[in-house]
């Protein structure tokens, strides 16, 4: 694999790598080729960079205007999810299982609910978070 593309697909590890290979792809392009192409393809280098810029700008400001994310168990009450198990209600140490934004929670309920069903978190307490069933719409 070329090494310009190695180093375009390590931009997460390092910033610097695209940055780097514009300036090195402008040098070369200055020294090497004939002067039409040099300045052609260096001027297109340039506006590349600026078009990453720009969609890299547009990108992070779109993230901030979503608000601050969402953290801990609070950010569960609300959402929605399935039950793994049969969740009976009534013995305080019966604990079912349920899925919730892909993750698998120990749950406790009120209502009786059956594997497979929706169900909507109530509340935490703890690890285990009590559930009702989730109503339909």
């Amino acid at each position: 694999m070329p090494f310009a593309i190695l180093a375009l697909r390590g931009g997460a590890s390092d910033p610097y790598a695209a940055p780097m290979l514009i300036i090195i792809a402008a040098v070369v392009a200055l020294l090497f080729l004939s002067p039409p192409w040099s300045f052609l393809l260096v001027a297109v280098a340039v506006l590349i960079d600026i078009g990453e810029i720009g969609v890299f700008v547009w990108w992070s400001r779109r993230r901030r205007r979503r608000g601050p994310p969402e953290v801990g168990v609070e950010a569960l009450v609300g959402r929605r999810g399935t039950a793994l198990a049969r969740l009976t209600p009534g013995v305080p140490e019966a604990v079912g299982q349920v899925r919730v934004s892909g993750e698998i929670w120990g749950a406790r309920t009120d209502v009786a609910i059956e594997r497979g069903s929706s169900i909507v978190v109530r509340a935490v307490d703890g690890l285990v978070l009590e559930v009702d069933p989730a109503r339909p719409g």
